[in-house]
């Protein structure tokens, strides 16, 4: 056992007594600092003649700002553990200490000294003596400590994707917590000033063009990505090139959480599909226009789907008087409450069990809640089986929202946000052709009230239930084959939260009878997207193509033929118009005959 280990022992046994102990033993030491700081002052003051050295005035001053530095520093939290010790904190609290213990002490000193034997600056003098040696002991106590942390068994050894803020606050607490999976063994940063950055003790060892040889160097297993909101370009090439160097990736929990201090380290977690083929999110700046949702009694359909239960959840953040959740499935309800309000009672006023193909239903709960904001997210989505079931689109699609739009206009909702699909823009399926419906019912809605009824649009959701994601992880685990409609389709993505922070930004910015619509970028090749999650599961799966099904696009559109594009407020954000179709004209026959007939640009009934 060598020296710095033995004083590692004790500082720890110390440490299990308590935070008396450990504070009482760092205020004494402060104290000792002080009288000898005093002690060097008043010997420089004298040119170290000890003889001149008065003693008695110099063990008394000793004794003031001993005293002084426990009374100021209880009122700085600098001995109730406030502060990680070695912390910029705890530095900032000590010399805020410092300085009132010397002012305090130095002034009358000053005024006095040569009545009691003192010299006038000694105080002044001594301070950042004091100061040195304080901070010292605090610094090496850290480096003792961490020195002495004793990691747990099967420990992984990681590389550290990123130098900067966000990679120092991982590598510090890898470096503080005994319990944390992973231990940093060199930082990999693309960056040429950070090439001589050095971050607790790990230094930077090269770029991502070195991965292979920096791991086989270090013996790392992992990698470990810590740039903020990193894309999916970004991530794509840390992927490849991490596993032509045999190490697994991670990435971090959210950035907010990670600066809130609500992740772990046992948050971080792989790399995953989603991270790779998703887009660098667009800052929608929500909470600027979210004002009009704050002390609103807000109402979300299909509240226990992907769509409406994110929705729900990012509700609350702005204050709504009341949020009231709506579906037909009591299990959904169950799983957002839950999520939610931390409990799955079901017995609370916040949850409503109704299906929106019952007018009846939907008017006596309007008419009993008054929602002031409703967010219109219950549809049947899944394209191969409206094509199957038509019927069922026209009750729930075109009926259902014609029950919640006429619902909400009974009670004068002042904003209502229907959500719609890329599907809807030169629709060529059932799906896309019930959506685009309620597209025109929902402007017909705000030309008949004056009010923003709006609707939102946007393409495949990753993660969502149903999605192809999922769908193709489990076929992936159950060993293939893996099924494609066509070798060169291609869809658009986004996230779930993305979906709905463009959801709660539409209120807010939209207008009466508009269609918003995302700019989501370039769309991505289903089949590569395919390989990419065969690659990742390391299992050999064969990729099948079964052709396009009936109604199905090749490549999917934002923007239908004659819609305008455009973006008078985010750059991101289109702003069409919908031509409004009245209920009088819905004619569930002609809707009929006319998806017989795949009509390019359809209304049920009449002409778009």
């Amino acid at each position: 056992m060598t020296a710095a280990d033995a004083i590692a022992r004790k500082m720890q046994a110390v440490y299990a007594r308590g935070p008396l102990s450990r504070f009482g033993s760092q205020y004494a030491f402060d104290a000792v600092a002080w009288v000898l700081a005093l002690a060097i002052a008043e010997l420089l003051r004298f040119d170290l003649d000890i003889t001149r050295v008065t003693l008695g005035p110099l063990a008394i001053a000793g004794l003031v700002t001993a005293v002084l530095q426990f009374v100021v520093g209880w009122g700085f939290y600098l001995y109730r553990g406030r502060h990680p010790y070695g912390s910029f904190g705890e530095v900032r609290a000590l010399m805020w200490t410092l300085l009132t213990v010397t002012a305090a002490v130095g002034i009358p000193i000053a005024v006095f000294g040569l009545e009691w034997s003192i010299p006038r600056g000694t105080v002044f003098l001594a301070m950042p003596i004091a100061f040195v040696m304080m901070g010292g002991a605090r610094y090496t106590k850290r480096l003792v400590v961490e020195r002495a942390i004793e990691y747990g068994d099967g420990v992984e050894r990681a590389l550290i994707y990123g130098a900067g803020y966000l990679g120092s606050v991982i590598v510090r607490r890898m470096r503080t917590d005994r319990h944390s999976p992973y231990i940093p063994v060199g930082l990999i940063d693309d960056d040429p000033g950070k090439r001589h950055v050095e971050l607790d003790g790990v230094r930077v060892q090269g770029t991502l063009a070195d991965l292979a040889e920096v791991a086989r160097r270090t013996g790392a297993t992992h990698l470990i990505v810590t740039i903020a909101r990193a894309d999916a370009d970004l991530l794509s090439a840390v992927s490849d090139a991490a596993a032509l160097a045999e190490l697994r990736v991670k990435v971090l929990p959210p950035f907010e959480d990670i600066l809130e201090g609500k992740s772990r380290l046992a948050d971080i977690r792989d790399i995953s599909i989603e991270d790779i083929i998703g887009r660098h999110p667009v800052d929608t700046s929500v909470e600027s226009i979210a004002g009009y949702l704050r002390g609103k009694r807000v109402l979300v359909t299909g509240a226990g789907g992907s769509i409406g239960a994110e929705l729900c959840r990012q509700l609350g953040k702005f204050e709504p008087a009341e949020l009231i959740m709506l579906d037909r499935d009591e299990t959904a309800l169950q799983g957002v409450q839950l999520s939610i309000s931390g409990h799955g009672l079901l017995d609370t006023r916040d949850v409503v069990l109704a299906d929106i193909r019952d007018p009846d239903a939907l008017a006596a709960i309007f008419a009993e809640r008054r929602p002031e904001v409703v967010f219109h997210a219950a549809a049947l989505k899944h394209l191969p089986m409206l094509e199957q079931y038509p019927e069922e689109a026209w009750k729930t699609n075109v009926l259902g929202t014609l029950n919640v739009l006429q619902a909400s206009l009974e009670v004068a909702v002042s904003t209502f946000v229907n959500i719609s699909t890329d599907k809807a823009a030169n629709p060529t399926s059932v799906l896309g052709h019930s959506k685009r419906v309620a597209e025109k019912l929902t402007s017909w809605a705000a030309e008949h009230s004056g009010r923003p009824y709006l609707s939102v649009r946007f393409g495949n959701v990753l993660g969502s239930r149903g999605s192809m994601l999922p769908v193709f992880a489990t076929m992936i685990e159950a060993g293939g084959p893996l099924t494609i409609t066509h070798p060169e389709v291609t869809r658009f993505f986004m996230t779930i939260p993305e979906a709905c922070q463009l959801v709660i930004q539409a209120g807010g910015i939209g207008q009466a009878g508009e269609v918003l619509i995302l700019d989501m970028g370039e769309p991505v090749k289903i089949l590569d997207i395919a390989h990419r999650m065969i690659d990742m599961s390391g299992k050999d799966i064969a990729i099948v193509f079964t052709g396009l099904r009936p109604g199905e696009k090749l490549h999917e559109e934002l923007v239908a033929h004659g819609e305008e594009d455009a973006r008078p407020i985010h750059p991101k954000i289109s702003h069409t118009r919908m031509n409004p179709l009245s209920p009088d004209l819905l004619d569930r026959a002609g809707w009929m005959a006319r998806l017989q007939s795949q009509s390019a640009d359809y209304a049920p009934g009449v002409r778009a």
